[in-house]
């Protein structure tokens, strides 16, 4: 290989399961789609040994090989993050699709850390070294409120409070069909899928997982809703709305119409970290931090809105 290029090999990260090979290279890589198809194009792309396709989908096991232009390697900069609030312990920000909390095996892509420090916010130093700060997390393909601890105090407060789900953790989710009852609890166990274990699954002798749910708002085929989580298992809120038939409104991954999806320009399921409520760590005052909608979520619930 010339030293043009720089070689390497990415395991699948469970946020990008199932996700074309160019889509999910341009989130691990920080490159733009494009960028991305191009080198699957040129034939730059392997998965297990095999030149890959961009059509190609991943799974779990799968290990992608790919030789990346030097002048490529950089990671984009996150755009659209915007801080909602910072003071010299901690920092909330509204953290775009995309975006991984830290990074991480098979993630050179853009970072929640990385932005912010290169933006000049001084990180807390406890913590692994690539989590440093790191007290909560949201999934790459889940947008929202998280929190980044500056101080040591911070860190090792916040830490615990999340730890102890003292933290109030609000989300708002567009699902397929309207609930019945309206407002109530899943408590039902999750776990790796048996014999899909790239997908999480609602089974027998998995961990307690319980949300909570409130309608907000009824659509024509969907329902805006309100989650709080009880437990904070890996894609909660998407496999147990799955599991009761009202899918995320764009989560295809976990069963919602492709049609759908694609009628409302959805390319990720409908799904936000709205809000998070906490004791600030150093004078114990209740702070509460919103976190609006990103464009996509938001021209999506236009459009379902809309009388047909």
């Amino acid at each position: 290989m010339s030293d043009e290029f720089e070689h390497r090999y990415l395991p699948v990260p469970d946020a990008l399961v199932d996700t074309r090979v160019d889509v999910a290279l341009s989130r691990m890589l920080g490159m733009s789609r494009s960028q991305a198809g191009d080198l699957v194009s040129a034939g730059h792309v392997r998965i297990n040994g095999a030149v890959s396709r961009k059509s190609d989908r991943l799974s779990l096991r799968d290990l992608i090989e790919v030789d990346i232009p030097q002048h490529r390697v950089q990671p984009a900069p996150v755009t659209g993050m915007d801080i909602l609030y910072d003071d010299d312990d901690i920092v909330v920000v509204n953290k775009p699709v995309g975006v991984a909390a830290h990074t991480g095996p098979g993630w050179t892509g853009p970072t929640v850390i990385g932005n912010l420090e290169a933006a000049g916010f001084r990180i807390a130093l406890s913590g692994p070294p690539e989590r440093q700060g790191i007290v909560h997390r949201l999934d790459v393909g889940t947008s929202g409120a998280m929190m980044v601890a500056k101080s040591e105090l911070a860190y090792s407060v916040m830490k615990r409070a999340f730890k102890e789900r003292t933290v109030t953790k609000i989300y708002h989710a567009v699902v397929a069909g309207h609930l019945d009852p309206p407002s109530g609890t899943i408590d039902a166990p999750i776990g790796r899928h048996p014999s899909r274990e790239w997908r999480m699954a609602v089974i027998e002798g998995g961990k307690r997982a319980v949300t909570h749910y409130d309608t907000l708002e009824l659509m024509a085929g969907a329902a805006l809703l309100s989650i709080h989580l009880e437990t904070g298992r890996t894609h909660q809120i998407r496999v147990h709305m799955a599991a009761v038939n009202h899918p995320c409104v764009g989560d295809v991954f976990y069963g919602a119409d492709p049609t759908q999806a694609e009628r409302l320009g959805l390319e990720r399921q409908w799904l936000h970290a709205v809000q998070l409520g906490f004791a600030h760590p150093r004078t114990g005052k209740h702070v509460t931090v919103d976190a609006p909608y990103m464009d996509d979520l938001d021209a999506a619930l236009t459009l379902l809105r809309k009388p047909r």
